[in-house]
């Protein structure tokens, strides 16, 4: 284990740490000599300015009780999924309108150059350098989500015209909101749908003159939730109706094989150096979408349904081509 190993190790110890906790035990976390234990700690209270405070007669060590909860580690000790949110965070402020958020937001931003500044230096680390970058984010009416959101959190129902892209027909939606999901850099609405009596998933894109009833929203189980909107491929909800097989050649199995498509996805290397993965689903649509993307380097081996859509998208993609070049 290395120093940054180490260090963020013995933070993130003392962090969650509900009493005191002895230099044995940290020795041993660590699993370094007593010698760098100790260099470890000096450089985590010294140099990076961590409220460490010791009892040498019990040998142990603690965050001060009235700072612990305000220190985090600076930019260069977080871990990338840290940076990573931190960074979206930031951007997401800089996309706000500042109106009537602007004071509100400003504990945020300041938070946030704090932990993204160089403790040892006292210098604001140059974070323009990194860059998050939105893909497939559609244009969302701010207030559709304003009053989403507000139905959402004051557990209120709510109705709206929506229009599915599936069919682009017009209905009208008496909802109970259970979670708002930002799923690819757009929002969507998990909900009750009364008139459907089950759980339905909702792009805030597409609808229009959302109003908060004063009934009080249907509350389901989160564990229900969970099973029905997350257990499939996707935003698309429901149950898994069955399980893609999917083959991916030589060349694409290199970025497939380190993809996160889902989280029960089963996936092997075939002994001539494809890959193949297995996906649960419950409606094929974006999981085809994402197969198409990697074009002749991806086949749909199973199920023979799912296997029959993709050659019916390819033969249609295909006589789009003939018909613009006969014209």
């Amino acid at each position: 284990m290395d120093r940054y190993e180490r260090t963020l190790l013995l933070h993130r110890m003392l962090k969650s740490a509900r009493y005191p906790v002895t230099l044995k035990h940290v020795q041993e976390e660590l699993q370094c000599s007593r010698a760098t234990m100790y260099r470890d700690i000096a450089f985590l209270r010294d140099a990076l300015g961590a409220p460490i405070e010791s009892d040498s007669e019990n040998g142990t060590i603690h965050y001060a009780k009235d700072e612990a909860d305000r220190f985090e580690l600076p930019g260069l000790w977080l871990s990338s999924e840290e940076l990573a949110a931190l960074l979206a965070l930031n951007e997401l402020l800089d996309r706000s309108d500042p109106g009537v958020l602007a004071g509100a937001l400003a504990p945020f931003r300041a938070r946030i150059e704090t932990l993204l500044s160089d403790h040892a230096s006292g210098r604001a680390l140059p974070v323009e350098r990194i860059r998050v970058i939105a893909s497939g984010a559609r244009k969302l009416d701010q207030a559709v989500f304003r009053c989403v959101s507000s139905a959402l959190l004051n557990r209120k129902r709510l109705t709206f015209e929506y229009r599915a892209r599936t069919t682009n027909a017009p209905t009208t939606r008496d909802v109970s909101p259970q979670r708002l999901a930002h799923y690819r850099d757009n929002w969507y609405l998990d909900a009750w749908d009364h008139g459907r009596e089950a759980l339905r998933s909702f792009a805030l894109d597409r609808m229009r003159n959302p109003k908060t009833s004063d009934r009080e929203s249907l509350d389901r189980e989160l564990v229900e939730l969970d099973a029905h909107l997350a257990s499939s491929y996707g935003i698309f909800s429901g149950a898994p109706k069955a399980t893609a097989v999917l083959r991916f050649s030589e060349h694409a199995s290199r970025w497939v094989a380190d993809e996160h498509w889902h989280s029960q996805q089963e996936g092997h290397w075939l002994p001539d150096g494809r890959y193949e993965l297995k996906v649960p689903y419950s409606n094929s649509r974006e999981l085809l979408m994402d197969v198409l993307k990697y074009g002749p380097d991806a086949e749909v081996i199973a199920p023979v349904s799912l296997r029959e859509e993709m050659r019916i998208l390819l033969q249609l993609a295909i006589g789009s081509y003939q018909g613009a070049a006969a014209s």
